[in-house]
């Protein structure tokens, strides 16, 4: 089943929309899951499974929200993500705009990658 972008993103809008309880005019591609939709860790599983729903995919538990990086201490040295986990975030999620992160590879700050233009990437590339 062959969709466009624009579908893809209105399926996505409308699951984020009924598990985060957001409105549609919130749910824009640049907007951050956990910051300014208010996702918290147990939404991103509500959302991975909403997803396999919506778009009949199956979804690895941290093929889209990989975090085990940041419990490796080679990945993470004094709050910060380091090269080589830079490197193994980009492998796990390629779907990830890891650029702006990168500059300031804060580990609070990985949560500013999970958008909802990430999530279209990852859907796009499940659907294939």
């Amino acid at each position: 089943m062959s969709m466009s972008d624009e579908e893809i993103f209105e399926k996505i809008q409308e699951v984020l929309e009924d598990a985060l309880g957001v409105d549609e005019d919130e749910v824009v591609p640049t907007a951050r899951l956990g910051e300014d939709l208010g996702a918290e860790s147990i939404d991103y599983l509500d959302i991975s499974f909403r997803l396999e729903k919506a778009f009949g995919i199956k979804i690895g538990e941290t093929e889209m929200f990989d975090q085990s990086v940041l419990s490796d201490a080679q990945y993470v040295q004094d709050g910060k993500v380091t090269e080589a986990g830079l490197a193994e975030l980009r492998a796990k999620m390629p779907h990830a705009d890891l650029d702006t992160f990168a500059q300031d590879p804060q580990v609070e700050k990985l949560g500013d990658v999970f958008t909802v233009d990430m999530v279209c990437k990852f859907v796009k590339s499940k659907l294939g």
